[in-house]
């Protein structure tokens, strides 16, 4: 579920005037080529994350099977959910697909012969598609004509031969399966780190196997700074789809803007990440009207637990929701920045297809009156593109903002109260009063 990261990458890699012969989808990756293979716009894709419900991933077997004990189960649940609702909500359609003018494959494992198939788009349908995000023990394979199709991750999470068996010259992974030096504890921490080993492991001996082979071709990666947030996370509510595709934007545009035209090694740093401060995960909605038309300003932040962020900055992802920029745009190189006496909103917006500096300025002083709750939820908005207005939370925006609040960075017994009573022990206690008493 929380490849919804993808499309804020696919966005980016579109604005940056990329074009693709071939599109490849492995495990969750398959949402994405098959909305991208269905001709969806990268606009129009994370439109449908936002709204998608994703309790709709889920779905129970048939009664009959959880009679008959935990211990013959086929699965936890079926894949009735991903066909009959979250597929066509996504706009994944095997008629478009089966049609489509770009090549695409999809990889599915044959459980009877241990392989990986790269199956070609002109012969995907419905439940080929969910039997290759069929994780075992989450879902049941597909079993069809003597085979049986589940997962490829457990094999390979990007089929880069198939790639260079087309002629492919120059790859470019779109890769969130953590790679951090992290094991935790725990049945789901270790099952999540097998499909790590798995996933990297095959990847980085398919780097291996093409240079023994003297095949030649430029490797770029686009992957999350820290391991994203696993789908617990999300089915929990813990975090949204648009806080992934807003990451997935921002993360692409930082590789973008410092790639080399030779690519990246091609060894096992490509995928590696680290992980995260120890902090809480904010997120604020701020709203007001900018010259005729309502603007909607969306940011989350890691504010980190150490005291330095009072003096420093910390990077946000989000989006600007306004009519007269086509809608909603993404933010990039998004930044908050605590000094002095004001916090700042900074970043770049993509407008026309030109990039437009954005700042929203909130002053952490209360000036004379009886006005502190405004002074503290009124924000200044500019762009370099001329625009300015003021933006404000309000009450029940406040509260969304204090009940956002998730521990980021934190493995084991520190729980969200804890955390955030660590928080306000630091430099960004001032961040925090802004939402009110």
């Amino acid at each position: 579920m929380r490849v919804a990261w993808q499309t804020g990458v696919v966005r980016a890699l579109k604005e940056h005037g990329l074009d693709f012969q071939h599109i490849d989808g492995t495990s969750g990756g398959i949402l994405t080529a098959g909305m991208l293979l269905s001709g969806l716009e990268p606009g129009e894709m994370a439109a449908r994350w936002s709204d998608l419900d994703v309790q709709d991933f889920s779905s129970p077997l048939p009664l009959r099977e959880y009679l008959r004990g935990p211990w013959s189960l086929p699965g936890l649940g079926d894949a009735d959910g991903v066909v009959h609702k979250v597929f066509p909500h996504l706009g994944v359609d095997c008629e478009k697909i089966r049609a489509s003018t770009v090549e695409g494959t999809f990889n599915v494992v044959d459980f009877v012969t241990k392989t990986c198939v790269a199956v070609p788009n002109t012969e995907v349908d419905d439940e080929l598609l969910a039997a290759g995000m069929s994780l075992p023990l989450v879902m049941p394979p597909l079993r069809r004509d003597e085979r049986v199709w589940i997962d490829a991750v457990w094999v390979k999470d990007a089929n880069v031969t198939e790639a260079l068996r087309r002629g492919a010259d120059e790859v470019w992974l779109v890769w969130c399966i953590g790679n951090s030096p992290y094991w935790g504890d725990g049945p789901l921490e270790q099952y999540v780190h097998m499909i790590e080993m798995s996933a990297n492991g095959a990847l980085f001996a398919e780097l291996d196997a093409a240079r023994a082979a003297g095949r030649r071709f430029r490797l770029h990666v686009v992957r999350p700074r820290h391991p994203l947030p696993l789908d617990s996370e999300l089915y929990a509510g813990r975090i949204s789809t648009d806080t992934l595709v807003a990451m997935g934007y921002r993360d692409a545009w930082d590789y973008l803007d410092r790639a080399s035209p030779e690519g990246v090694a091609q060894d096992h740093s490509c995928t590696a990440m680290t992980e995260p401060a120890v902090g809480v995960r904010l997120s604020e909605r701020l709203r007001g009207r900018v010259g005729e038309e309502e603007l909607t300003l969306q940011v989350t932040a890691n504010l980190p637990l150490e005291d330095r962020a009072s003096s420093g900055s910390v990077r946000v992802v989000g989006h600007v929701d306004y009519v007269p920029w086509g809608g909603r745009v993404p933010l990039a190189s998004g930044r908050l920045e605590v000094a002095g006496d004001a916090m700042v909103y900074r970043a770049r917006v993509r407008v026309d297809g030109q990039w437009a500096d954005i700042e929203a300025v909130r002053e952490l002083t209360d000036d004379e009156g009886l006005d502190a709750w405004a002074d503290a939820t009124t924000v200044g908005f500019s762009a370099s593109t001329g625009e300015k207005g003021t933006l404000r939370l309000g009450p029940l925006d406040a509260a969304r903002a204090l009940a956002s609040a998730e521990p980021v960075g934190v493995h084991g017994g520190l729980d969200r109260a804890g955390a955030l009573a660590r928080l306000g022990r630091t430099g960004l206690r001032r961040v925090l009063t802004t939402y009110g008493p």
